[in-house]
């Protein structure tokens, strides 16, 4: 039994914990995940009861890049501020985190409850200057070791996307031959339904003018199904507002091949958890853009126009009203909410009816109350 190993380590319970990135490698990479679980043994062998051997695998399947969904390494943390654990033990450091910040959390405060680090090299005591060093150096290790495994895949990606090769789920409309190019889907009901939004769209010029063409006249739109037991499947319904907007700006239909149309942004949240965004980037900050990749629905500049004629048709992104509009509502982008300053926007019911949204009455005295310091959005 190693010297660093002492009667008050074997008097608290040791912890196991496991991970593996991916349920993939749970199910596929059986021979690591038998490695962790016969830690136990090890344990034992080193002067803990079995009893006394507590095993944290509720984590298997998930990342190490952060701890903000893994429960068991929050316990694992708590536990030890507390007090309440002798050893950690380990397959290696990047089993417990690969995030410096997680990492050099859990060293300070086993240090500071005097509670040992076992993996398969060696016995730690984090309180110890070399031993803190060490394991110090093996969580960068463990840290730049994920970077450099996410560079080497991600410049692969691109560099495959940059010839256009790389293949990704394709929007209905549109499969891969035998020589995995996208060529137009030869359902003919799915390329006559797809023109039909195109052509509805330049005489309408609003999404939900397509929307309530295909109502109004009972028609279908197809959708491909991706995964599960319908996986290939075309399926058949009714078209969505949403719908139509995800057609009309997927730049595909347009015989366009591009990569980096979105990212993803890592904010902040008020409780103090990181969280992701995606966000859309406009065509200028795209990695690739390749026009004339396949044969299109409709021409790359229509699709400009498209993209222009929806942008104009959006009210919600204005700093402040413009010109009334049609409708029955008196006073369009006068009336002024006392509460939070905001104006009071107006909402047509599929009746005719008007509703007017604001968190403050609507009333005489309310409008004219002078106007308080900015507040927090809401609905008004």
């Amino acid at each position: 039994m190693p010297e660093k190993i002492t009667r008050h380590h074997l008097e608290k319970p040791a912890y196991l914990y496991l991970r593996q990135s991916t349920m993939g490698q749970v199910r596929h990479h059986r021979e690591s995940t038998e490695r962790q679980y016969a830690l136990k043994e090890k344990a034992c062998r080193l002067g803990w009861p079995a009893e006394s051997v507590r095993i944290l695998d509720g984590d298997l399947g998930l990342s190490g890049a952060a701890a903000t969904l893994r429960e068991d390494f929050k316990t694992l943390v708590a536990d030890v501020s507390m007090r309440k654990v002798g050893a950690v033990f380990a397959l290696e450091a990047s089993r417990l985190s690969r995030s410096n910040t997680d990492w050099h959390r859990l060293l300070e405060l086993c240090a500071l409850t005097g509670t040992l680090i076992i993996d398969e090299d060696g016995c730690y005591d984090p309180a110890e200057f070399n031993d803190q060093l060490l394991l110090g150096l093996k969580g960068t290790m463990s840290q730049a070791e994920l970077h450099f495994l996410r560079a080497r895949l991600q410049g692969g990606k691109v560099n495959k996307a940059r010839k256009g090769e790389l293949r990704t789920p394709l929007p209905v409309g549109y499969v891969y031959d035998e020589m995995g190019r996208s060529v137009l889907d030869p359902n003919e009901e799915v390329r006559a339904a797809l023109a039909t939004v195109f052509r509805t769209f330049q005489e309408t010029g609003t999404a939900y003018g397509v929307m309530q063409h295909f109502r109004r006249h009972g028609l279908e739109f197809p959708k491909r199904a991706y995964g599960g037991v319908w996986n290939g499947k075309l399926l058949w319904g009714r078209l969505s507002h949403n719908r139509v907007l995800g057609v009309l700006k997927n730049p595909t239909y347009a015989g366009v091949y591009g990569y980096g149309r979105y990212t993803l942004e890592k904010r902040l949240a008020a409780d103090g958890s990181i969280q992701s965004t995606i966000v859309c980037n406009p065509v200028e900050a795209w990695t690739v853009l390749l026009k004339e990749h396949h044969e299109g629905y409709i021409s790359w500049e229509t699709h400009v126009q498209n993209q222009q004629v929806l942008a104009n048709n959006r009210t919600n992104t204005q700093a402040l009203p413009s010109a009334a509009r049609e409708g029955l509502a008196l006073l369009q982008g006068l009336l002024v909410c006392a509460q939070c300053a905001r104006h009071v926007t107006v909402r047509y019911t599929s009746n005719g009816g008007i509703s007017h949204r604001s968190t403050a009455a609507i009333t005489p005295t309310t409008v004219a109350a002078p106007l308080p310091p900015r507040k927090p959005n809401h609905t008004g």
